[in-house]
């Protein structure tokens, strides 16, 4: 039974603008999904506001509806695209460099992707190196730069008469940051952006922008962005939903899958040895070691926070844990993650998996960018600022309170999503228990 007490939520209606910061493979193969949707091309095979089910009350009641028929999400028909690129190719031509799609899926959306094209870019060639890039911003200071991408916004608002805004980060791995000086406060930040301080990086004049304007930000990579205090405490005052790093993808997603039912069966593991193979742009930013490092920080955590060798010493005291990523120019978006996992179990004895991942990179993130997309839209009408922690089931490294650990296991980060959409529309939560079937 309902407990009837839900969250006053404004309804999704109007139009919803999406921002993309970085409109290479990753959002152009999300923007040509969404309109063969659309379209009737296709089905949207991983998206969970689009085909996932929610289970309310018991089992009995069998009661299980749509995600998107059980909270009010914005309707994929009232969607409208935009973003800002380092490149100036627009979706089609951006989509066809990237290599994802098929020429039959490319020439039927050929005059829909024409039609979205980048504003320049804030780039700095200190924090993403291997790019070379011809389609930037210039001003005097970092402030003025943020200003010109609110004025993008604003203009975007205006031309496509838009009700509401979202922005999700697409674009490249930074070199990798820790938080300074100029990240504690919010009066710090703004006085570096005046003073074109080297530690702000573009990720985080984007972030800055859309919090400044209260529109929700979700950060599909791992640079640090908006996860520090200077952009958490803005985003409490201008009321706005925040989150992110890093989207869940091939190898980290199947390790999110593997390492809680290694865990749960108490099976030991000595070592996981991560490598992949990748020729996208990704890949190739990936070279530089200052941008794999902020990557090979998002991808370690996983194991220790869902193992716990302080809980299990004995089990995972001592796993040597390795990851590489290799830039292979001929494999494209197609990458291909190789692990190698000596595991052990009962009296010591040594075991192995081996898992070879053929997957498709951006056909992996395109669905997860329309679901924090439409779930952080659904925050921001639903009056729910700051840290979205319940949207961890999308990323590698989910941005949590200061001094809380991540939550990393995929199953219990789905538990906590589903439950949050059933606490904001006052059904019961749903615990696993069961006891009340066998009393």
């Amino acid at each position: 039974m309902s407990s009837g007490k839900g969250r006053a939520i404004a309804p999704a209606t109007g139009k919803l603008g999406i921002l993309l910061p970085g409109m290479g493979a990753v959002a152009t193969t999300f923007i040509a999904g969404v309109e063969a949707i659309r379209s009737g091309l296709v089905k949207p095979v991983g998206s969970v506001t689009q085909t996932g089910t929610i289970r309310l009350g018991k089992r009995t009641e069998k009661r299980s509806p749509l995600v998107k028929d059980f909270v009010p999400l914005a309707e994929l028909k009232d969607i409208e695209f935009a973003g800002w690129d380092c490149f100036p190719d627009n979706a089609y031509v951006a989509a066809k460099k990237a290599g994802v799609l098929h020429y039959e899926h490319l020439a039927a959306l050929k005059p829909f992707l024409e039609t979205v094209s980048p504003w320049p870019a804030v780039f700095d060639q200190n924090y993403v190196k291997k790019l070379q890039a011809t389609h930037v911003k210039t001003g005097k200071t970092k402030m003025d730069l943020a200003e010109q991408v609110m004025a993008d916004i604003e203009s975007f608002r205006k031309a496509k008469n838009l009700a509401r805004l979202v922005m999700v980060w697409c674009g490249s791995t930074e070199v990798y940051k820790k938080e300074t000086a100029v990240h504690q406060t919010i009066e710090a930040f703004e006085q570096g952006l005046r003073d074109n301080d080297p530690d702000i990086a573009p990720s985080m004049i984007y972030a800055y922008a859309a919090i400044k304007m209260g529109i929700p930000y979700a950060n599909g990579a791992p640079n640090l962005s908006a996860d520090f205090p200077a952009l958490i405490d803005l985003a409490r005052k201008t009321g706005t939903p925040i989150g992110g790093k890093d989207f869940k993808t091939g190898q980290t997603l199947m390790k999110t899958i593997l390492a809680p039912g290694l865990k749960a069966r108490l099976l030991g593991v000595d070592g996981w040895f991560s490598t992949n193979i990748l020729g996208n742009r990704d890949g190739e930013v990936l070279e530089d070691p200052d941008s794999f490092k902020t990557k090979e920080v998002s991808k370690l955590s996983v194991l220790d926070e869902i193992l716990q060798p302080h809980l299990y010493p004995d089990l995972y005291g001592k796993i040597h844990h390795v990851v590489r990523i290799n830039y292979y120019p001929p494999r494209g978006d197609n990458k291909e993650g190789w692990d190698n996992i000596d595991i052990f179990g009962w009296m010591g004895y040594p075991m192995q998996i081996k898992i070879d991942f053929l997957c498709r990179d951006s056909i992996l993130a395109a669905p997860l960018v329309l679901d924090l997309a439409l779930f952080f839209d659904l925050a921001k009408r639903a009056q729910m600022s700051g840290i979205q922690e319940w949207l961890s089931f999308y990323f590698k490294s989910p941005q949590v309170a200061p001094g809380l650990y991540p939550e990393h296991d995929l199953f219990i980060q789905l538990m906590k999503l589903k439950n949050t959409l059933r606490h904001l529309r006052g059904e019961d939560l749903i615990t696993h228990l069961g006891l009340e079937y066998y009393d």
